[in-house]
């Protein structure tokens, strides 16, 4: 029971995590990995920090062992040259302190260059850690250059990603049918093609009514009496038949006389035509 609780906690955690994954928006997850990365760099730069400290501070306690253990030598070697000294004035018991005291300046001196040789040991270690530290440092400042630069690149490469997606998703939306309360491009149009074609039938029936042809001699009948008419203004105003009406032939016979004279009042002034 237990074995399957367990299973079904790793399952639904996958689950989970993959529902979210594919629900993220990968440029906020990018940005999450950028600073995951710098926080990284940081931790590592404040450890190779506290590494290069270690080194400093070992070769300092190093330096002042051995200013020491120079000190405590001088002062070993004067503290025989003084009892030898004594022993020659023959003073046994300033020979005997000076003894004394050079052989606890010799005990020192023992103490001191362990120390040391452990110091060396210890800085040599620090030192190289310190090498190692600095030379992570360095890698791992310019793979974070690195995936810099590539945030650069995939950000770029996820704009035309979505850009790519929103033309194909606006491309389909004018040839398919996505059942939404909006219609599609095709539809309008075989809306207003349809209704078109209607309306050109709807014409074409109403021209073949007899109320149509009735409509059609009326208004030719209306164009002879306007045409009629014309030409009695025109026979008025002494001026020839229409160019339509005009005869073919382009001259008059010779011996053809004025359709219209002008005539003479009694005092023998011609008047114009009315």
């Amino acid at each position: 029971m237990l074995t399957t609780l367990k299973k079904a906690w790793k399952y639904l955690g996958a689950k989970l995590s993959s529902m979210f994954n594919e629900r993220a928006d990968p440029k906020i997850q990018l940005e999450q990995a950028i600073l995951e990365a710098q926080e990284q760099h940081r931790r590592l730069k404040e450890q190779a920090a506290n590494v290069i400290a270690n080194q400093k501070q070992t070769e300092m306690q190093l330096d002042k062992k051995l200013a020491e253990l120079e000190k405590v030598s001088a002062n070993a070697r004067q503290a025989v040259l003084m009892a030898d000294e004594a022993n020659a004035t023959g003073n046994a018991a300033k020979t005997t302190e000076y003894t004394q005291a050079a052989e606890a300046f010799a005990n020192r001196l023992i103490a001191l260059e362990r120390e040391v040789e452990g110091l060396k040991t210890l800085a040599l270690s620090s030192a190289q850690a310190s090498d190692q530290a600095k030379a992570a440092v360095q890698q791992n400042s310019a793979a974070l250059q690195a995936k810099l630069a590539e945030k650069q690149k995939l950000l770029s490469q996820l704009d035309q990603a979505k850009m790519q997606e929103e033309m194909t998703k606006a491309l389909g939306s004018l040839s398919e049918t996505v059942g939404q309360e909006v219609p599609t491009f095709d539809e309008i149009r075989s809306k207003i093609e349809s209704r078109h074609a209607k309306a050109i039938a709807g014409a074409e029936l109403e021209g073949s009514t007899v109320e149509s042809k009735m409509l059609e001699v009326e208004q030719a009948s209306a164009n002879v009496e306007a045409r009629a008419r014309l030409e009695q203004i025109r026979s008025q105003l002494g001026l020839g038949a229409t160019p339509a009406a005009a005869p073919a032939a382009t001259t008059a016979p010779a011996d053809a006389t004025p359709a219209v004279q002008p005539a003479a009042d009694d005092a023998g002034t011609p008047q114009p035509g009315v």
